[in-house]
């Protein structure tokens, strides 16, 4: 009784950690969100460029931008929170 238990507890522990983990698309290693530009910042720089913000998250260390950009493309690109650069994908 005591490993099943035990195996339960891992198991557990396991899935939680996977469900809180990035889409490992993108990684920004961008130190400690103290040192971070405001979203805020990012969406007035984007949308200054003709882009229409949909929505901003943190994923990976970057800021994950789902939007409609100058050409009309509805896109989802990363962002280094830090430099604003942009950040390329992996692919799966």
């Amino acid at each position: 009784m005591k490993h099943v238990l035990q195996i339960s507890l891992i198991l557990g522990s396991l899935a939680l950690a996977s469900a809180a983990s990035a889409t490992g698309l993108a990684t920004c290693n961008s130190g400690p969100q103290s040192g971070w530009q405001s979203q805020d910042t990012l969406k007035k720089k984007l949308t200054d460029q003709g882009w229409q913000i949909r929505q901003i998250k943190i994923d990976g260390g970057c800021y994950e931008v789902y939007a409609v950009n100058e050409q009309g493309q509805r896109v989802e690109s990363y962002f280094h929170p830090v430099t604003f650069d942009h950040v390329r994908t992996s692919t799966r």
